[in-house]
């Protein structure tokens, strides 16, 4: 079975909603990834830092969910990484309140010698410098590279963002961050202007509205399942690209036909994620509630048409 190794952070996060508000709860784009994949059943490293003030029972529970965390660096003289928003009553827009970096602001990602040989690397929202020098360190080159980047480091690191791309298979991007990075308001477009950046295929995320897979002139197009309550948006992004890893890791198969079903199985752990707040949901899902949900996906997207 194929190695996926998650970068990215491991965080606290303090989240208000409509629905109510919580204090520091477990985030963190490495935290979201790690646990879809680890639905999967693959081998998967997360490499990440965190501070002195980071439970134990935390990394307690990911190693529970097989997850490989000697990759996460612990600080104990630091503080872990917190971040606090605020969501609008549409819950697709949302204010930051606070962000502490702590520990996090002298990141440099370790990469634990058994997972140097990683066929898929999953490079979670950080610095573009900090996801280059982990495919650096990378012994054997990854069958796929996926890399997930944000408007901040399009503001502030855009040249360093477009030397990494030429080292990335996939990007998953939201539609705004892809009108951004590539200055055109068509998504088809979009696409192929980042394409001509580095990566073969692009994932353009649309939250609510589902998601998109462009490779080359091929298009296939993934919608959302709807939900009768949205509880907590923040993380849905990374379980989708977790579980969008995890099946192609699984799988071993990263053609373009195999991603439209990673695409679906990353959309399905997306939809459960948002049903609680934080990693709660995630945390105790289990396999027969994914396949059932994955048979409400295929009633949703399946049907026959008589072309005459």
């Amino acid at each position: 079975m194929n190695k996926l190794l998650a970068v990215g952070t491991v965080a606290f996060d303090a989240i208000e909603t409509p629905f109510g508000k919580t204090d520091r709860i477990l985030g963190g784009s490495g935290t979201f990834v790690g646990l879809a994949a680890s639905q999967f059943g693959v081998k998967t490293g997360i490499v990440s830092v965190v501070g002195g003030d980071f439970p134990s029972s935390h990394i307690e529970m990911m190693n529970s969910k097989g997850i490989d965390t000697k990759g996460i660096e612990i600080i104990k003289e630091g503080k872990t990484f917190f971040w606090s928003g605020k969501y609008h009553n549409d819950m697709n827009s949302r204010d930051t309140l606070i962000t502490e970096l702590n520990v996090l602001e002298n990141f440099t990602p370790v990469v634990p010698d058994e997972f140097k040989d990683a066929a898929i690397v999953m490079l979670g929202n950080l610095h573009p410098l900090t996801q280059a020098s982990v495919l650096d360190q990378m012994t054997k080159k990854p069958k796929l590279v996926v890399l997930d980047t944000m408007n901040f480091w399009m503001d502030i690191a855009l040249k360093d963002l477009h030397t990494v791309l030429k080292r990335v298979d996939v990007i998953t991007i939201n539609d705004e961050e892809a009108r951004q990075l590539s200055g055109e308001y068509s998504l088809v477009n979009a696409a192929k202007k980042i394409h001509e950046m580095g990566p073969k295929y692009v994932v353009i995320k649309k939250g609510e509205h589902g998601a998109l897979l462009f490779n080359n002139e091929n298009m296939f197009y993934a919608p959302a399942l709807p939900l009768a309550e949205v509880f907590d948006p923040t993380g849905a992004g990374d379980t989708f690209a977790g579980g969008f890893c995890g099946y192609l890791s699984k799988t071993g198969n990263i053609s373009f036909e195999n991603m439209k079903s990673a695409i679906i199985y990353g959309s399905n752990l997306a939809s459960f994620c948002v049903e609680k707040f934080g990693t709660e949901r995630l945390q105790e899902l289990t396999n027969i509630e994914v396949k059932e949900r994955l048979e409400a996906f295929k009633k949703l997207t399946q049907f026959d048409i008589n072309i005459s």
